[in-house]
């Protein structure tokens, strides 16, 4: 499978859910976020499962892939979930089907005050 068959697989396992997520990473797969690494496929699920569990039914309606870049084994998106997340990027290297290392950063304003 090339990398760009294992991007589009991965970006259609979030909305299935974290056990087809987590069918793309191993136990050594790294997920860097800005609040740090998580390391193996027990870290990395907590992070989808929060995440999920964190963000509004809509949101996954409202994903707009802005940008798609593959090079060899790295894969470099930006996304978008208006109005929820305006801004977010991903860099993926994956190998053998993999998803070796992951790089999450977003933009997610706070809610509005009332």
């Amino acid at each position: 499978m090339s990398t760009e068959a294992t991007l589009a697989r991965h970006l259609n396992a979030i909305a299935q859910g974290p056990d087809a997520i987590m069918r793309d990473f191993t136990d050594d797969s790294v997920l860097i976020t800005p609040d740090g690494a998580l390391r193996g496929l027990a870290e990395v699920r907590s992070f989808f499962e929060r995440f999920l569990a964190e963000s509004p039914p809509e949101l996954l309606a409202a994903f707009q892939l802005v940008r798609r870049e593959i090079q060899g084994e790295i894969a470099y998106i930006v996304w978008k979930a208006d109005p929820f997340i305006p801004l977010a990027t991903d860099t993926f290297l994956i190998r053998d089907d993999k998803i070796v290392t992951q790089t999450f950063a977003a933009f997610i304003p706070a809610p509005a005050a009332s």
